[in-house]
């Protein structure tokens, strides 16, 4: 597995990984699948020098995985702080891609002038909460029933790291 930039022939795969996510309703708030024209603006906001978007590619060539950056809340006094969000597809799950696409992101940060994460994650999505506690996140807020999902109130868990201490 090859971890890589993302490039724009990689946005199909990328949006196909992100809209298998949807149905099981534990790792997006999207609830219809979304289409790669509208995830272009998206796509480019992201910089291999600030906001990187990384994804794992297998042995095979197809995308295993990806991992984003996301500006924090879109004020300059956040600027060393970032979203991170982690998608792997299907077929790639429980085999370390999410784990390795974390730790390179972990990794990086500091590089790109990151020294705080940010994740939110479903209080539901037990396998992203162990992912994320795994590598050295805290949960750092808990936000009851914020999210609906077919008629059910979900739980949103926030979870962060320091990179410098």
């Amino acid at each position: 597995m090859t971890i890589r930039d993302a490039t724009r022939v990689d946005l199909p795969g990328i949006v196909a990984i992100y809209n298998s996510a949807i149905p099981g309703r534990m790792a997006t708030a999207d609830t219809e699948a979304v289409s790669i024209e509208s995830r272009l603006s998206w796509f480019h906001d992201h910089t291999s020098e600030r906001r990187p978007l990384w994804v794992a590619e297998a042995m095979d060539g197809s995308i295993a995985g990806w991992l984003s950056f996301q500006s924090f809340y879109g004020r300059p006094a956040y600027h060393a702080t970032a979203e991170v969000s982690v998608y792997v597809a299907a077929e790639h799950r429980r085999r370390g891609v999410g784990w390795e696409l974390l730790a390179h992101g972990i990794d990086r940060a500091p590089l790109l002038g990151v020294s705080t994460l940010i994740g939110y994650i479903f209080a539901h999505n037990s396998p992203s909460l162990r992912l994320f506690e795994r590598a050295g996140f805290q949960r750092w807020g808990h936000l009851p029933g914020v999210a609906e999902l077919d008629g059910v109130e979900r739980d949103l868990v926030i979870v962060g790291r320091r990179l410098t201490e």
